[in-house]
Order: C-alpha cells, then structure tokens, then sequence
C-alpha cells in the first residue's frame, strides 16, 4: 500500500511539474497582454488598451480564419462523406490505395505543400492573392481528419448491413445515403469537424507560404505581431488566439470522453 501511494505521489508531482512547464509561460504572456507595461510587471497596472488595439488592428485577420474554417468545413464535409461511404461499402486494395493517398498530405511538411501549390497554381493571379488560395490548402491538408473519423464510425457500425436492410425494403442509394449513412456518421462528423476548425485556425505554416499582406490569417497576423508590435499588443493578440482556439480543444476532449463512456 506505501508503494502504491508512493508511486501515485511521484506520478502526481511529474504531471504537476510538466502542467507547469507548459502553462506558466502562457500564463506569463497573457498577463503580459492585460499589463500597462510589460517591462515594469503588474505594479505599472493592469489594462484591456491592448486586447482593445488588437481587435482593431487585427479584426479583418480573424474574421478572415474564422471564414477560411468554416470554408475549409464546409469543403471537407461535401468531399469526405461521400468518399467515406464509398470507401467503406467497397473495401477493395482500390480502396486502400486511394485512402492512403487522401491521407498523404497528413505525411508531408506543411511547407512542402504550399510550395507544390505555388508551383501549380501560382500562375493564376486572381487565385493566387485570394483566400480561396489558403482555403484550398487547408482542405488538403485536413481532409484526411475529416475521412478517417468518418471511415471509423461506419466501419464500427456495420454501415453495409444497415443499407442492405435499407434497400430490401425499397430505400434508393440517395435516400440511403440521407436517412442511413448521415445518422449514423454523425459522431464522426462531429469530431472530424471539430479538428477541422481547430486546425484550419491554427495552422501556420501552411498559411504563412500561401499568405500575401491582404490574407493573413490568425497564426501569420500573431507571428507579424511579434515581429512588428509592441510585446504587450502581441501578448494580447496570445490571448485572443487562446480564446479562440481553447473552447474548441475543450469540446474535442470533451466528444471524445463521451464517445469513449458511450462505447
């Protein structure tokens, strides 16, 4: 029993140890965004004047993540569900080979796919300084999330018998696909989707080759910040991308422990 409690106190201290690694200089930069002056700490006196700037300054560089997510969402859902379908109503080495290359961009660095992309379409003015240019990276590059957690769900739920009940009683394939297949993917949407955003908002350096000084995205206009602002406005910038960024890592912890009760 001592050696068990021993264990359990060492265990404890080591998590501790590590969470505090991790969170205090977090902590430190976000206090750093609410402080009048970073170089004389709390004692200067604590202020929203910078989140206030950010908002200002950055307001179009948010808005423009949060659309290129909800593109990118919007994206992956229309190609991966009915890939996923597909791919698991006919599991063939056809099959496989096409899921491993869907999943190939997972594999290579995000700035080895922007540069393929500027090598392909680079040309293309208009595509290449408009945020449809990020966009298409960002479903390239999270399109395989969105499959895979689809693939998984109707693999677990035997989604070939369901159809196969489905049709010996008149259903057609698009009334199949509508009143069989989406219901019982909806987990895998969910969690597929909630990846989605979370990386479409804080992918980096994917965006920051295809990015041009009219479509920053959240993470390049934080880096510019850094680079350009005062500390205080970048450590305020911190905070909002935090804001943005935390509940949705939260809600995906939170799907998969109850996903995880309910299997």
């Amino acid at each position: 029993m001592k050696t068990h409690r021993l264990t359990f106190a060492f265990q404890l201290f080591v998590t501790l140890l590590a969470a505090a690694f991790l969170m205090v200089p977090a902590g430190a930069s976000i206090l750093a965004g609410f402080t009048a002056n970073y170089f004389r700490g709390v004692s200067s006196g604590l202020t929203l004047d910078w989140v206030k700037q950010v908002l200002t300054l950055y307001s179009g560089t948010i808005w423009l993540s949060i659309g290129i997510a909800l593109g990118t969402l919007a994206a992956t859902l229309v190609i991966a569900l009915p890939a996923a379908w597909a791919l698991v109503r006919r599991p063939s080495r056809l099959a496989r080979i096409v899921e491993e290359v869907v999943t190939l961009p997972v594999a290579v660095p995000g700035l080895a796919l922007a540069l393929a992309l500027i090598l392909a379409y680079g040309a293309i003015r208009e595509f290449r300084m408009s945020p449809a240019f990020i966009l298409t990276g960002h479903v390239l590059y999270t399109l395989p999330f969105m499959l895979r957690a689809v693939m998984a769900v109707l693999a677990a739920v035997d989604i070939r018998s369901l159809e196969e009940g489905a049709a010996s009683l008149g259903a057609s394939p698009l009334q199949r696909f509508f009143h069989v297949v989406l219901p019982n993917a909806k987990g895998g949407i969910l969690a597929g989707a909630l990846m989605v955003v979370t990386l479409s908002i804080g992918e980096f350096n994917l965006t920051w080759m295809l990015h041009t000084p009219l479509t920053k995205t959240l993470p390049v206009g934080l880096a510019d910040s850094y680079a350009s602002m005062r500390l205080e406005i970048a450590s305020a910038y911190t905070l909002v991308f935090f804001v943005m960024i935390v509940p949705l890592l939260l809600a995906l912890q939170m799907f998969g422990r109850t996903t995880g009760s309910a299997r």
